[in-house]
């Protein structure tokens, strides 16, 4: 079975699903480890990651595709790829999808802003016009059938809430599967998009430090939401200990000991050593 339809199977299910931001193979091998049954790549954790650049833009198509094939490639589970506006119009988002389903990702994340593109809670963004995402959703779709589309509309921050729901109808129709409007700024206005859509797919983005109010997947599924997406908690969290970790190897000229870290022997587990053995 596709990871795709894997995937189609886990929304049909009466549950929310809690999906972690992956950056690497490494946080993604980790996160299927714990239980998860469902990632999504983080297009800002890939930038600041693998190449060291702010979610801008900067990063090109090429770059972030190889990336997540990567991904998809080192784990067992669907995978939903982030892959900003289709970096084109709808003949590169062709390519695109093409490109990711030889490598069994399960779904893709497609959105309305316009090239150079910025994480979706930073300020500056702009919209392409809703007709033109509507021939990119359906050239997604004209790949695979059982592909999962996410259609993203970042057009609250730029033209209000109102029309963000209007383009998110839109979106529906042409063939998408889930919709998620990126960025409100109250429970008020997640509460008011779910009252719009109360028989669609859902997709909520918590974003710790970002403009929408981080709320708990209960709360999220007594709204109506299917999806809710972690995107930036692992790979702030593991900045975090990479900081805390190198000042006091800088300021104490030894490391902090175990108590802290995962064990040589855990991460042999986790990058999976057994599997190599005997050759």
């Amino acid at each position: 079975m596709k990871k795709s339809q894997i995937l189609r199977q886990l929304l049909s299910e009466d549950n929310i699903l809690i999906v972690p931001g992956v950056y690497d193979c490494l946080s993604a091998m980790i996160a299927e480890k714990t239980g998860f049954e469902t990632l999504f790549t983080s297009g800002f954790g890939i930038a600041a990651s693998a190449f060291g650049k702010p979610d801008y833009g900067i990063v090109s198509s090429s770059e972030m595709i190889t990336s997540i094939c990567r991904i998809s490639d080192s784990i067992n589970i669907p995978l939903v790829a982030d892959i900003d506006n289709g970096y084109g119009n709808y003949l590169n988002v062709i390519r695109a999808v093409e490109q990711l389903m030889r490598h069994d990702v399960a779904g893709v994340i497609l959105e309305d802003q316009k090239w150079p593109k910025r994480c979706g809670h930073m300020e500056g963004k702009m919209v392409i016009d809703a007709d033109e995402h509507v021939e990119k959703i359906k050239a997604a779709r004209s790949v695979d059938n059982d592909l999962v589309i996410v259609a993203r509309t970042d057009s609250r921050a730029v033209l209000g809430l109102r029309e963000a729901i209007k383009r998110g109808e839109k979106y529906l129709e042409a063939g998408a599967d889930i919709l998620f409007i990126e960025a409100p700024e109250s429970k008020n206005e997640l509460e008011e998009i779910a009252s719009c859509f109360k028989q669609n797919y859902l997709f909520a983005n918590m974003v710790e430090g970002g403009k929408t109010p981080v709320l708990s997947s209960d709360e999220l599924k007594e709204l109506g939401y299917k999806i809710v997406v972690f995107p930036l908690t692992g790979l702030f969290s593991t900045a975090f200990a990479l900081k805390n970790s190198f000042e006091y190897l800088k300021n104490n000229g030894f490391s902090l000991g175990f108590d802290d870290k995962i064990s040589f022997k855990d991460f042999e587990s986790i990058i999976n050593l057994e599997n190599y053995k005997g050759f």
